[in-house]
C-alpha cells in the first residue's frame, strides 16, 4: 500500500467532515475527533488493509500519518 493509499484509508476512519483536512503530515493524535474509538478503529483498518499486526503502544509512539505508516511498512 502507498502512503497516498493509506492516508485514504486512514481518513475513512473518521466523520466525513473531520476527513477532509487528513494528510501525511497530520498530527492525528492532535485532532478533535481523535478518541480511543477512532484508534481502536484504526488498529482494525491496519491489521485488515495492511495484513500487519499493530497495537495501541504503537499508535501512541508516532506523531503523523506518515509516521504511522512508515512504522507499518518496516514490520
Amino acid at each position: 500500500m502507498e502512503l497516498n493509499d493509506f492516508v485514504r484509508e486512514f481518513s475513512k476512519q473518521f466523520d466525513e467532515s473531520s476527513s477532509k483536512g487528513i494528510d501525511s503530515a497530520t498530527r492525528f493524535q492532535d485532532l478533535d475527533e481523535w478518541s480511543s474509538l477512532t484508534e481502536l478503529l484504526v488498529i482494525v483498518m491496519i491489521n485488515e488493509q495492511c495484513h500487519t499486526q499493530i497495537f495501541k503502544k504503537d499508535i501512541r509512539n508516532v506523531a503523523t500519518v506518515e509516521e504511522l505508516y512508515n512504522l507499518i511498512k518496516d514490520k
